[in-house]
């Protein structure tokens, strides 16, 4: 039977890094869980301390956010560790200030409209892989032939649950008549704009996995006497 505590980390899974698209806790930024009798203590932590703040405080306010959607949390307390805005984040997420009331005038930016941005480059390297996967499959599939796969075409794979997770939280359908190759607001690309979006896909998602393997890199000399998997702990 699972225990608090691999509840409170199952939890943590769904929070992820908006510019990585990737959990926190793959990407080994919890640092600490502790359960007591219903109170959750949660310590993240980054690869710089100059990480930017809204991302910081994006994914520690998420954090809190999902243990306290759990049924038996009495008290969630979730800290960001070494930040240069540590303290100016912990306290907002201590009084539910929320991002303005945290940032005041620094706050440039609504957190949604934040979330969305990281959503829609989600949503491309996501269309990107699986219609590479196509490719790589189909040798005699061109790329002037894209704008015809449908949802119902691919494979029933990781790969694929992924990019109909990414067009969930877009608000896409995922009706599988409907194409693989279309923009954020589920619109399809005119058919002979396919190689080029493509291109344009394949760069966004290169971006994202080159900063996610620098990040975890960076993770990794920060705290070199740390464990980065936190997993074994809550096992």
């Amino acid at each position: 039977m699972r225990g608090p505590e691999q509840d409170a980390f199952a939890a943590l899974g769904a929070v992820v890094d908006p510019e990585l698209d990737e959990p926190i806790t793959d990407l080994g930024f919890v640092r600490s869980l502790v359960v007591d009798e219903g109170s959750v203590t949660v310590h993240l932590r980054l690869p710089t301390a100059f990480c930017a703040p809204n991302f910081a405080y994006l994914m520690a306010s998420d954090a809190k956010d999902v243990l306290t959607d759990l049924p038996w949390t009495r008290a969630v307390t979730v800290e960001l560790d070494d930040h240069h805005d540590s303290e100016m984040i912990n306290r907002g997420l201590a009084a539910d200030a929320g991002y303005r009331g945290t940032f005041g005038d620094e706050a440039d930016s609504d957190l949604d409209d934040l979330r969305r941005t990281f959503r829609r480059k989600a949503h491309t390297a996501a269309v990107e892989r699986v219609l590479t996967g196509m490719l790589r499959a189909d040798p005699e599939l061109a790329e002037t032939e894209l704008h015809r796969i449908a949802i119902a075409d691919l494979p029933d794979d990781n790969t694929t649950r992924a990019l109909l997770r990414r067009r969930e939280a877009l608000g896409l359908d995922t009706d599988g008549q409907l194409p693989v190759l279309v923009d954020e607001r589920g619109s399809p690309y005119p058919p002979d704009q396919a190689p080029l979006r493509l291109r344009l896909a394949r760069s966004t998602r290169i971006s994202i996995d080159g900063n996610a393997h620098f990040c975890r890199g960076l993770l990794r000399t920060r705290y070199p006497d740390e464990p980065l998997d936190l997993k074994e702990t809550t096992a």
